[in-house]
């Protein structure tokens, strides 16, 4: 077919037949998969306390040791949390089936007032099913305390690319000149998914010291575990308020009646909206990338095909596909315009491309950090 192009119908049906194939190789290897690139996204993230070290002359043996000690500081510090929380709620959710009974004869008597039959009101309370909640939850947790035993693989996962951290980055550095689109992309993935972790770990502690006070001060039980979960959901993209909110809400529910349910989601809901809709957006900036719909069908292939875990790294997973396929191309620029929803360079006229420049600053330095 010398000279002739594929029709683009055969281009696109390939296209998704090698995603597919891709997709479906991954979910075959998700227990190995899964841990080396959360090794590789927390490499990237502490990638900046190696750069302050060697830019103080510390010796290759601290540029090593001490991102790692941190890293595997945190995971261990959120495994235990995790173990002994879930433990907890798996042994407290029994004590509370008299009281949801309690709850349903008060549902069918306040429905008895407005005219609703029994029959309708049984069939509701017959697809709410509070323990499907809470086993959700747990199922969720249980995700991520299999990290824990991958703790193992992920040490030495993160050993290995602690030590060739240095030397990979020298090396993708000198391909600047032979494959300038690749080195910035890689770059900008490097700096998009470190401010991403940063900028959201930091506002996830805040939202979970906020909602954990709070929980505390409406007596609702485990206010630390429903912390955690508050902390986590924060790197679920779309959902994850939801995710956080609904179990606490339910407990509160349970312990507290339906006076307490309606404070926890008004408290929630309050600290939700101040610190991830109208602060966290404003340090993030353009850190993503990703529409909104890209990012909503990124969680759905990720978590199906990494389960939980591919939940949490669904962000920086998505930011490593268009670094590799999009970014790297420079006659992709449509496409990237089209997943972000931001109007192409070359479109913009010559002001706004000057003043796009002048405001990345630094990131189009080329290599990575």
């Amino acid at each position: 077919m010398t000279g002739e192009r594929f029709p683009r119908a055969m281009v696109v049906l390939l296209t998704i037949a090698g995603a597919v194939i891709t997709l479906a190789g991954i979910r075959a290897v998700s227990s190995i998969f899964g841990p080396v690139v959360l090794a590789l996204v927390l490499v990237i993230a502490v990638a900046p306390v190696r750069g302050w070290l060697a830019a103080r002359g510390a010796p290759v043996w601290v540029l090593v040791a001490v991102p790692l000690l941190i890293v595997l500081t945190v995971l261990l510090g959120m495994v235990t949390v995790l173990a002994v929380s879930v433990a907890q709620l798996a042994s407290i959710i029994p004590t509370y089936s008299d009281r949801f009974t309690a709850l349903t004869d008060q549902a069918r008597e306040f429905a008895a007032r407005f005219g609703v039959g029994t029959e309708q009101v049984n069939q509701a309370l017959a697809a709410f099913d509070p323990s499907q909640v809470f086993q959700l939850v747990q199922t969720l947790f249980g995700g991520l305390l299999s990290i824990g035993s991958s703790l193992f693989l992920i040490a030495v996962l993160l050993l290995a690319m602690c030590l060739d951290a240095g030397a990979f980055g020298r090396i993708v550095s000198s391909g600047s000149d032979r494959r300038p689109a690749l080195v910035n992309a890689l770059a900008e993935f490097g700096r998009r998914t470190r401010r991403y972790l940063v900028v959201s770990t930091v506002f996830g502690m805040l939202t979970a010291t906020l909602d954990v006070g709070a929980l505390i001060l409406l007596d609702v039980p485990l206010p630390l575990l429903w912390g955690v979960l508050a902390l986590i959901t924060i790197y679920i993209p779309n959902i994850g308020f939801i995710i956080g909110l609904v179990p606490p809400a339910l407990l509160g529910l349970l312990d507290g009646g339906v006076r307490t349910m309606v404070l926890v989601i008004i408290a929630y809901s309050a600290i939700n909206v101040v610190t991830q809709s109208f602060i966290l957006p404003k340090f993030l900036g353009d850190a993503v990338g990703l529409s909104t719909t890209v990012t909503l069908l990124s969680l759905i292939v990720w978590t199906f095909v990494l389960g939980p875990l591919g939940a949490i790294l669904a962000i920086p997973l998505s930011l490593l596909t268009r670094a590799l396929l999009i970014d790297s191309d420079p006659s992709a620029t449509w496409a990237a315009a089209l997943i972000s929803l931001e109007e192409p360079e070359d479109a913009r006229g010559p002001e706004k491309a000057a003043g796009k420049t002048a405001e990345g600053g630094d990131d189009a330095e080329p290599g990575p950090r």
